[in-house]
């Protein structure tokens, strides 16, 4: 992820704000939630002992256990859930749009797929061992380790997973889409991949509870993870979420990485709710 995306305002939250049932609202949802990810954390990594022997990178059963965590969160924190489209079926990747820590629950929640992030990510408390443990590929920005992760990225494709990038490099408000980098398309186009690969573009809307601003959900800039987590579920009526699947890309038919950035960007944009597009 590169420099993070401002606003005209920090975003910062101002917890001082909530009330006895806001906390009453917040800790109903935060403890069954946490109970849920945590020991179905558990039982991941006991499936993982057996399945990591067995077949070594591809995870015929874990995923699942994502998947089902994913999908159950939704439901303790009474956010409202819907997918359009159809997902695709072909080997490739999937890129969308970045607006919170939410998107790891939207886009894990239906379809099987592995994120890729950078390096720091994994040494976040909580966060971090759960991102390793449902098999995030991690990227570091040094020149050094370039050619070893491009190996590792074929490595991941060749097995059968779905990468999935956010090529805005940043998190947003949720209401824009920001350019999208080529960059992290070039592994797309290794003369071994290139003719064997899909792209499919996602859009992800978070439509914010009745009387509150339409930015709710969205995580940006400096924002803290732990008062946005509060506010979240402490909201005495919820939002909801929409996953929107576009028309796979063919790699092979793309004329360049930037051709395919912009074709990827133009579809998930056009399916963005927002009022703010950014060019």
């Amino acid at each position: 992820m590169s420099m993070s995306w401002q606003s005209s305002d920090d975003g910062n939250i101002d917890l001082s704000v909530l009330g006895p049932r806001d906390w009453l609202r917040f800790t109903r949802r935060a403890l069954p939630l946490a109970i849920l990810v945590f020991s179905c954390l558990i039982l991941l990594l006991a499936v993982r002992l057996i399945e990591r022997p067995l077949f070594g990178m591809r995870r015929p059963v874990t995923p699942y256990i994502t998947q089902f965590v994913c999908r159950n969160a939704f439901r303790i924190m009474g956010m409202g859930f819907s997918v359009k489209g159809a997902q695709m079926t072909q080997r490739g990747a999937v890129v969308a749009n970045h607006s919170s820590w939410l998107d790891i629950f939207s886009l894990n929640a239906v379809k099987r797929v592995y994120f890729v992030s950078k390096s720091e990510v994994a040494q976040w408390p909580g966060i971090g061992w759960l991102a390793r443990a449902t098999g995030t590929v991690f990227i570091a920005r040094d020149p050094r380790k370039a050619h070893a992760q491009k190996e590792l990225f074929e490595a991941r494709l060749k097995a059968g997973h779905k990468l999935l990038f956010f090529p805005e490099g940043t998190s947003t408000d949720g209401l824009r889409v920001l350019p999208f980098k080529s960059t992290l398309f070039a592994a797309f186009f290794a003369p071994e991949m290139r003719d064997i690969l899909w792209v499919q573009p996602v859009s992800v809307n978070y439509y914010a509870p009745d009387g509150e601003e339409a930015r709710f959900y969205g995580w940006w800039g400096d924002m803290d993870f732990a008062p946005h987590l509060v506010k979240t579920l402490a909201a005495k009526r919820q939002g909801r979420v929409e996953v929107i699947y576009h028309t796979p890309l063919r790699v092979a038919e793309a004329q360049s990485r930037k051709s395919l950035a912009l074709d990827c960007e133009t579809a998930v944009r056009s399916a963005l709710t927002g009022t703010a597009h950014e060019v």
